[in-house]
């Protein structure tokens, strides 16, 4: 029986099933496009972090699009980790996916700290994944559900404390992969300027005729490779429709190239 303050949502065609907060922030076509651009399969365990799990739709469709993947989901707020927990257990993946309470948006220390939740380390991640708060406190209507507003809203300054996190969870050479509104592209390469480099920015167009609303990142830790726009992604056909690419990633888990 589910409960009345959670819905029971379907992702890759019902190979994932993720209770959500009726009210709360609630994830869909960012989550499946950021697992989707992850580069985690291949042959070889590869350990990755989704920093500001939510529920946990970006690492639980990582973990079923890559059987290689070993997913910590990292989530501030007690109650979402709780729920992001019985979501994997319910997807009967406790074996290679744990989630912890921990603040990113306090930067590296909180990696650093002898008190940090067990599953945490410097350098212990190839692959470090975020989908952070979209917002600064105090811009735009605020959301009225509490724990939608941490979800959308950071601190003035927070982007930069959120990549200093995954900076310091990433290996040497790890590599990171974000995706962001487009019109915060500025702060988004001054937060990774002299942590990550050998950027690839893929836009992401609601249509073809439409400007971009959305950026997929990713980069590796400390490389000095030159940036690269690649061609951007356009979700809907002309006659409204999602395209076939698209409904790849949505459907059937398709791994999405950036």
């Amino acid at each position: 029986m589910i409960e009345p303050e959670v819905t029971d949502d379907a992702f890759l065609d019902g190979k994932i099933r993720l209770l959500q907060p009726v009210k709360g922030f609630r994830s869909g076509l960012d989550a499946m496009l950021l697992a989707a651009a992850v580069p985690a399969s291949g042959i070889g365990t590869c350990r990755i972090i989704d920093a500001g799990s939510g529920a946990g739709a970006v690492g639980l469709a990582i973990a079923a699009r890559c059987t290689n993947a070993i997913a910590t989901l990292v989530e501030i707020d007690p109650a979402l980790a709780d729920l992001a927990r019985r979501n994997v257990d319910r997807n009967g993946l406790d074996d290679r996916v744990s989630v912890v309470v921990a603040d990113v948006s306090a930067g590296g220390k909180a990696l650093h700290d002898p008190a940090r939740p067990d599953g945490l380390a410097p350098a212990m991640f190839e692959h470090v994944v975020t989908n952070p708060p979209y917002f600064v406190t105090g811009t735009g209507t605020p959301p009225s559900v509490r724990s939608k507003a941490g979800a959308h809203q950071m601190s003035e300054g927070g982007l930069a404390r959120w990549i200093a996190f995954l900076a310091t969870a990433a290996t040497a050479d790890g590599t990171l992969t974000m995706i962001h509104r487009a019109d915060a592209l500025a702060d988004v390469l001054s937060s990774l300027d002299g942590r990550f480099g050998r950027l690839r920015i893929r836009p992401v167009q609601p249509r073809k005729d439409e400007a971009a609303n959305r950026i997929i990142v990713s980069a590796i830790k400390d490389s000095r490779a030159p940036l690269e726009i690649r061609p951007a992604l356009v979700i809907h056909d002309g006659n409204g429709r999602i395209r076939s690419e698209i409904d790849g990633i949505l459907r059937h888990g398709a791994a999405l190239e950036i």
